[in-house]
């Protein structure tokens, strides 16, 4: 049941053809595909983004029995800067487009910074924040529906949808069937609250349990009153991956899981702790 994958531009940077057959040589089954991120070998800006591109990376994914589980915009739909909002949503709705024929499991995304920089600051906790994202969400899910593609929302703790709370107040708000979650419990940790993981992973299941629909796993360590995830070896860190796992495989069979902030070097070695991990659950 376990169906767990990696990003591919954690891989090695082998050529694009070349990472997708590694992936599946390596026992992993799907994929978070970042195009910029791994894609040098050709233009892939959202002028390139055609059905004919689509259809050829569909190909290559099929062709190696890997699925696309998320296609990556991590943008800021909370930019306070109107031209490059406008450009944003663009990109987003250009994505959406691609989704619908590449067949993946949704466009994902993080959920921004009441700045140009997409930096943390305290005003991306306000409620004022969260309003100006929901705002400017609704119309890239709107897009979507019409387009009959998921959109998942990713709780950062730095980002504007900060916690599992707020991740509930924008799913109510936005009251889509195309709006779903990634659920990423190194990415609400906190110098804070990381100790109290086990209950934040709890009240993920309890709050926003149905919508959850990919789940990403990395490890970390504090350091420098600093959460600190890469290049930490899942088993290394602090993460009760226990735990996630056992709520996973009761609530979540067969869900798409993908490895985060691994490099070559530790990434089978993750891969085998996941699954081990999993297996005892």
């Amino acid at each position: 049941m376990l169906r767990l994958g990696i990003r591919a531009h954690d891989m090695e940077k082998v050529g694009f053809e070349n990472v997708i057959k590694s992936m599946s040589d390596k026992g992993f089954c799907c994929t978070q595909l970042a195009l910029k991120k791994l894609i040098s070998e050709f233009n892939v800006s959202r002028e390139a983004m055609t059905p004919g591109m689509a259809m050829y990376i569909k190909e290559v994914f099929t062709r190696n029995n890997v699925d696309i589980a998320v296609l990556g915009c991590y943008l800021n739909l909370a930019n306070p800067d109107p031209a490059q909002l406008a450009q944003i949503t663009k990109n987003y709705e250009a994505h959406i487009r691609f989704a619908s024929l590449l067949g993946c499991g949704m466009v994902g995304t993080e959920t921004g910074a009441v700045n140009v920089e997409y930096k943390y600051e305290p005003a991306n906790h306000s409620e004022e924040a969260l309003n100006i994202f929901i705002k400017n969400l609704k119309p890239v899910v709107d897009y979507a529906e019409k387009m009959g593609v998921i959109v998942g929302i990713e709780p950062v703790y730095k980002h504007i949808m900060c916690d599992i709370k707020r991740t509930r107040k924008v799913l109510d708000a936005i009251s889509s069937p195309n709006l779903r979650v990634i659920f990423d419990i190194t990415n609400t940790m906190s110098i804070d609250n990381y100790k109290y993981q086990d209950e934040i992973m709890d009240e993920a299941f309890d709050l926003v349990g149905e919508e959850i629909d990919v789940i990403h796993i990395k490890d970390f360590i504090v350091k420098d009153n600093q959460i600190i995830s890469r290049p930490v070896t899942v088993g290394e860190g602090e993460l009760h991956l226990s735990h996630l796992m056992k709520l996973a495989k009761e609530k979540k069979p067969f869900i798409h899981m993908t490895l985060e902030d691994s490099i070559p070097e530790n990434a089978m070695i993750s891969k085998s702790f996941i699954e081990k991990v999993y297996q005892e659950a």
